[in-house]
Order: structure tokens, then sequence, then C-alpha cells
């Protein structure tokens, strides 16, 4: 038991029990509950799309969940009873009662409930999301600091898929029984959170070979992916046997299982190393020691790093130090830094998900079929996953390289979302495949560098509370471009009793009108990054030390 214990107390381990809560937790699969929800509760449209809000609420709104980790990390996070699993513990709680309650109401299991309290509901069930996020990314970056957009971007790409990898579960089994869908949302998050969540610990030891398994679990969660965008593609196309569907779904399985391969190779090395470490460490004297050690301080003296953060418009030039642990919220919302960060985020992450949330209604309005439809969710969803992997990966790569700034690859990202916009609204023949794909990708990568430009400057202790409460710029944004623009456009653009509208005409001026604001959006990032250069090209130096 002893042995079993130890090799499973590892932040391999860690990694993946993440990587597997991650793929669990079922984001992004509203549209396919959506319809027997409506038919069962007798919603008309706009009251489905105020449930809908409420759930995308609940997905970005979680402070909560950073607060609940800072309180139980702050003194021991791998003793006693503080630790991740607390916050899992909370996110799962709510996963069951939001979804459970839901499925209830749906099979009549108890009374319709009201709009508002189904709305509370769908807001206690997508809450669960940002405590497994929470719990998992700052817990993959305490452990993997060097690599910080590379786990971030694995553990938000395992995300970005789960509503896939569920969504195959249910075609396998229960395929034409949404409310049989929403008991699974109910029971599989729960559960494998459950069983995973004490594997989920904070380990401070790192090594130099970090690199090369941690792009391993980025290269499985890419195969993943593909092998997801292969099965959408057959089912789409194909009616597939129930014994085929069987065999790719154990399939799927194995492939999920995988990273436990790379965690224990992993682990073998790590204890390899250091068996070792004693007769390399005999041969190296004191003062070469204090001669590497000094040589460092320059730069980095116990860990810390130098951040030049404007405190007002009188204080522009002062120089703050701050440790790796970094500032706390208030500390963070002093800074121009962050709003510089959250109103691109408004701007960006704001249009993206108007985007997503009237893509049904753009495809309708551009006389797409229902098949082609369904394929924009599911381009979507993995090019979202595959940016969200492959962009964490470049920017820990072109800063241990380069020295280049994060946020340079978030100018890139608002400079795509302008283009994204501008090519759906053109409505060409093919112009909404395109369009989806552009802007699930972007929509992935600000997903992948937010947190990660969020732990570089404000530090890791409060990581969970300020990236939270950035997020929130999410649905602030949603709401505004979607209910404000989208829907105020599109009912004056609309005719007839159904309310509906055809033709490109439909959301041109909405699109354009949010590319202008990602534009501003773009010229945000862009003072960022200008902002942050010395500080990212004193970070390249700090790695390059430590290597």
């Amino acid at each position: 038991m002893e042995r079993l214990r130890l090799r499973l107390s590892n932040k391999w381990m860690a990694a993946v029990a993440s990587m597997w809560i991650q793929c669990s937790s079922g984001a992004y699969t509203f549209g396919i509950y959506s319809s027997i929800l409506k038919s069962s509760q007798g919603y008309d449209q706009s009251t489905l799309e105020t449930v809908a809000v409420s759930r995308d609420i609940g997905s970005s709104a979680g402070i909560l969940a950073g607060v609940l980790y800072t309180a139980v990390t702050h003194s021991n996070s791998n003793s006693g009873l503080c630790g991740p699993w607390l916050v899992h513990l909370v996110g799962a709680i709510q996963s069951f009662l939001g979804y459970f309650l839901t499925w209830a109401s749906v099979v009549g299991l108890i009374q319709r409930p009201p709009v508002p309290l189904m709305c509370f509901y769908m807001i206690l069930a997508s809450h669960s999301t940002p405590f497994f996020n929470t719990a998992n990314i700052v817990s993959g970056v305490q452990n993997f600091p060097d690599y910080s957009g590379t786990i971030v971007g694995i553990m938000k790409g395992c995300t970005a898929i789960s509503g896939a990898i569920i969504i195959q579960a249910y075609d396998t089994f229960y395929k034409g029984e949404p409310s049989k869908f929403l008991l699974m949302l109910a029971l599989w998050p729960t559960f494998v959170s459950l069983v995973l969540m004490l594997l989920v610990r904070i380990y401070k030891a790192n090594a130099s070979d970090d690199k090369k398994h941690l792009n391993g679990f980025s290269a499985l969660t890419l195969i993943i992916a593909g092998y997801l965008m292969i099965m959408v593609i057959l089912e789409k196309n194909f009616s597939l046997p129930l014994w085929a569907r069987i065999f790719s779904f154990i399939l799927l399985l194995l492939l999920l299982a995988s990273p436990l391969g790379v965690a224990i190779k992993a682990q073998k090395e790590d204890s390899k190393r250091f068996l070792e470490t004693p007769s390399f460490e005999s041969n190296i004297s004191m003062e070469n020691l204090e001669s590497r050690y000094s040589s460092s301080k320059s730069f980095v003296a116990k860990d810390v790093a130098y951040h030049e953060v404007p405190r007002g418009e009188d204080q522009v030039n002062d120089k703050i130090m701050f440790d790796e642990e970094g500032m706390n919220l208030l500390q963070a919302m002093c800074t121009v830094n962050f709003w510089l960060l959250f109103i691109a985020m408004v701007c960006g992450m704001g249009s993206t998900q108007a985007v997503l949330n009237n893509l049904s209604q753009i495809g309708q309005s551009l006389n797409y079929t229902t098949v082609e439809v369904n394929n924009f969710f599911s381009l979507w969803s993995i090019w979202n996953c595959l940016s969200r992997v492959g962009v964490g990966y470049l920017s820990d790569y072109l800063l241990h390289t380069r020295g280049l700034a994060r946020p340079l690859l978030m100018t890139v990202t608002l400079a795509m979302i302008v283009v994204g916009h501008i090519v759906i609204a053109s409505g060409f023949p093919g112009a909404l495949y395109v369009g989806s794909i552009i802007m699930g990708i972007c929509d992935g990568s600000q997903w992948s560098l937010m947190p990660t430009i969020t732990s570089d400057l404000f530090g890791v202790k409060h990581l969970g509370t300020i990236f939270n409460t950035i997020g929130i710029a999410s649905p602030i944004g949603s709401y505004i471009f979607s209910v404000r623009v989208i829907g105020y456009i599109y009912d004056k653009e609309a005719n007839g009793e159904d309310h509906s509208c055809v033709g490109a005409r439909c959301f041109l001026l909405s699109l354009f009108i949010m590319a202008s604001l990602a534009f501003l959006g773009f010229l945000f990032v862009i003072a960022l990054f200008q902002r942050t250069k010395r500080f990212y090209m004193l970070r390249k130096s700090k790695h390059s030390l430590k290597r």
C-alpha cells in the first residue's frame, strides 16, 4: 500500500487526474438538451435564451472558486483537511444538484419550477465548471511553473473536448433520449471528480525534463481531439451500427487512459534522477554553488520576479517588486495591466461567445441545413480544443526561446477575431464554415492565454481569484453583444408572424459592430504588450539561468 501511495503521490499523477476531471466536465453541451428543456417546460425561444444566459453566467463566474482555492491552499495544500480536493468537492456537489434537479424537472419527478428557479438550477450546474477549472489549472501552474502556458493549454483543451466525449457516450448508449443526457451530466462529472480529487495536489519539485513529458500530454490531447473530429464526420455522413459505436467508444476510453503511460514514465525518470542526485552533487563544491547563486542574483533573488506596475498616473515610473506569490485581487485591480486585459477580454471573449450563442440563428438566416449547423458546433468545439493546447505550447516556446511577451499572441488572436466577423458577415457560400473555425480557434486561444498571462503578471497565490474575475468579461461582453446588439438589430430586421429574418442583412450590422469592438480590444492588447515586453525578457533570462 505504501508503494502504491508513493506512485500516486506525484505531480504527474496529479496532472493526469486533472486531465480526466476536465475531460468529464461536460462543457458546451446546452444544445443537446435545450430542445427537451424547451418542450417539457413550455418555454418560448426568449425564455430559453434567458436560461442559456444563466448557464453562461454560472460557467464564467468563478470568483468564489478562486477565493476558496486560495483559502484552502494558503497554509499547506498537501496535508490535513485543506487542499484542492475541497474545491473539487464543492464543484461536484454543485454539478450533481444542478443537473439532477434539471433532469427531475424535465421528466416530471418534481413539479415544474418557475423560470427563475430553473435559471438557478442552470447557474448551479454550470458554476461547477469554474471550481474544476480553478483546482486543476492553478494546481497545474504551481506544479509546472516554468511551463504554465503548456499546462493551462492542456487543461483548457480537455475542457473544450469534454462535451464531445460525453456526447460520444450518449450517442453510443442513449441516442435520441436527451433527458438521459441530463442524467449523465448529473452523474458522470460528479463520479469522476469524487474518485480522482484526492490525487490533485501541489508538489514543489521541478525537473528539467518536464517539457518533454508535458509535450506528451499535449500530443495525446490533440490526438483525442482529432479522433473525435473523425468520429463526428463519420456519424454525420454514415449511420453506424451499434457494434461500431461501442467499438469506437472503447477506443476513445483507451485514448483517454493513455496519459497514464506518460505519467508512469515521467515518474520513473524523476525517481531515477533523484537517486542519482547525491553522487552528482558531491562533486560540486560550495564555492561553485555560491558562484552560481551570485551570478544569477542580479536577475532573480529567491525566485523574486520583477514587475513594472504603474500604480497611478503620477507614479508611472515606480518599480515594485513582488515575489512569485504576487498580488491579491485588490492589488491587481489597482494596476493598468489588469484593466487593459479585462477590457480586451470583454471585446474578444464577449464577441466570440455572442457568435457561438447565435450560431444556429446565423446558420438559419443564411439557409444552412440543420446538419450543417450541427457541424458548425462540432468544428467550433474541436478547433477550440486544438487552439487551447497549441497556443499554450506556442506561448511557452516563444517566451523561453525568444523572450516574446505572451500578449503578442493575444494581439494576433484579436486581429483574427476581426477577420472572423468580417468573413461571416460576407455571407458567401461556405463563409460560415470558415468563420466558425476561425472563431473557434480564437475563442480557445483567449481561454488558454488569459489565465497564463494573469499568472505571469500577478503571481500564482491568488491566481484562481484574479483569472476568474477577468473571466467575468466573457458573460459581460456576451450580454452586451447578444442582447443589446444582435438581438436588437435582428428584431429590427425581422418580418413575418414568426419574427424570423432571412439573408445576410440579419446579422451584417451586428457583426461589423463586433468586429469594430474586437479591433478596439486589439489596441488594448497592443498597449499591454508594450508595457510587459521588458518583464517577459526578464522571465526568459530567469528560465535560462534555471537550466
